[in-house]
């Protein structure tokens, strides 16, 4: 899998209103033209519900 920066997962999650479960975070990223490598792992997060971009960012970065 390729790796990402937080810079384009900041830019894919642009305008979510949280609390977001894991499926609004990956059609939002969609939504934003984000890199399929970004896509890809918000969909293989094991998190369901995020109650904002810091837990997402740590949910990304600490597998």
């Amino acid at each position: 899998m390729a790796t990402i920066n937080p810079i384009d997962l900041q830019k894919a999650l642009s305008g979510v209103d949280y609390p977001a479960k894991r499926d609004q975070l990956v059609e939002h990223a969609r939504k934003q033209k984000a890199n399929d490598a970004v896509i890809d792992k918000l969909s293989h997060l094991k998190e369901k519900e995020f109650s904002g971009p810091d837990k997402v960012s740590k949910a990304v970065f600490n597998e």
